[in-house]
């Protein structure tokens, strides 16, 4: 039997980093602009690589001064952002267990504020047998390495697996390791790409 592997962020949990500086900014097009000041979303990709949070917070006061003083507190405000499931996805992932179909999951997130994703969602320990975090193993997707780790510790062939992610180069990733991979868009596209290949 196919097995499914999935990404999580923006698949099954709706990540929101804005909502971790709420009480900071008078608005999210505030915070949004300061984010983007700041290069966020780079800042947090070595994060979700396994760099920690306390280097991170030191690199980005060094390039960018007083300025990076806010993400002090991204950590302890972190779980605002992960409140929010994707709508329908989470039923499509537990249909698929209920006809024992077996899932995996691989996800790029940070060692340091993994915990509070078991925390906030525990189905996440109950539905994937096994969940690769990139920040845990300093690698990340669309790098073949972190594809190849989660098949490898889990016995897994390519040609036996489908892959999810909402990400187009991740998706193209998978592929190129010969995984056939499903780009997300919803749960309901998804359950039709699951049903036709006889998953779902």
């Amino acid at each position: 039997m196919k097995s499914v592997i999935f990404d999580l962020g923006g698949v099954l949990i709706d990540w929101d980093p804005a909502l971790a500086f709420a009480d900071i900014f008078t608005s999210r097009a505030e915070a949004e602009a300061w984010m983007q000041r700041i290069d966020f979303a780079g800042w947090n990709r070595l994060q979700d690589g396994g760099r920690s949070f306390e280097d991170g917070l030191a690199a980005a006061r060094a390039e960018h001064g007083d300025e990076a003083r806010h993400l002090a507190g991204y950590l302890a405000a972190f779980p605002l952002t992960i409140e929010k499931t994707i709508p329908g996805t989470w039923e499509v992932a537990e249909a698929l267990l209920a006809r024992g179909v077996p899932l995996y999951a691989l996800t790029n997130w940070a060692a340091e504020t993994w915990p509070h994703a078991l925390e906030l969602h525990p189905r996440l320990g109950a539905v994937f047998a096994d969940i690769l975090v990139s920040g845990r193993v300093g690698m990340m997707k669309p790098g073949p390495a972190i594809y190849r780790m989660v098949m490898d510790r889990n016995g897994l062939r390519p040609e036996d697996c489908v892959f999810v992610d909402d990400s187009l180069p991740n998706v193209e990733a998978a592929r190129g390791l010969g995984i056939d991979a499903i780009q997300f868009t919803g749960a309901g596209a998804l359950g039709d790409e699951l049903a036709r290949r006889g998953l779902f």
